[in-house]
């Protein structure tokens, strides 16, 4: 797998250590957590929260960081990197992140475990990923307003090895562009 691939999913889905083990796989590849450019804004960082509208100044945050994300992505490919993308890029956000990437091939893996796995591993996780949302919220946001592009697992029963395997697997299904 070269150029970018983009792993996706809700809080507690799996992606970053998914993300990890696929570059991890591979035989040059960078990780791109998209968390680390929310993280940068020291000061006026405002959290997209449940409800927010397009003029939010949340949404023109979480609109910078997938920008930023994208283009770090395109920097490492490139540079001759697989880069593995991962951050919550839902809804209509995740046909408009798709725009972003320049590099081809791009490939998009969202994994979809159930709400009640969601839920499980959220309670045994350190950090809280859930603050203003709730899993079924957002795992309404995932299964009724994203579009069905790219490779989709259910991973709830998978170790994240058996979902790299998956993923390399079905690379072909999960190329978009």
């Amino acid at each position: 797998m070269r150029g970018v691939v983009l792993v996706t999913g809700v809080m507690a889905a799996g992606k970053s250590t998914v993300a990890q083990a696929l570059a991890e796989r591979l035989p040059r590849a960078a990780h791109v957590r998209g968390d680390v450019f929310r993280r940068m804004i020291v000061t006026g960082r405002e959290e997209y929260l449940p409800g927010a509208s397009w003029a939010d100044e949340s949404v023109a945050q979480l609109r910078l960081r997938y920008r930023l994300s994208a283009a770090t992505a395109d920097a490492y490919a490139e540079a001759g990197f697989t880069a593995v993308v991962q951050d919550v890029v839902l809804g209509e956000d995740l046909g408009a992140y798709v725009g972003l990437v320049r590099t081809r091939p791009l490939y998009v893996v969202v994994l979809a475990p159930g709400a009640d796995t969601v839920a499980a591993r959220e309670a045994e996780r350190a950090k809280t990923g859930y603050g203003a949302w709730t899993v079924p919220e957002l795992d309404g946001v995932l299964r009724e307003s994203t579009p069905r592009i790219g490779l989709w697992l259910d991973n709830s029963a998978l170790t994240p090895g058996e979902t790299v395997d998956a993923i390399v697997a079905g690379r072909e299904r999960a190329r978009v562009l």
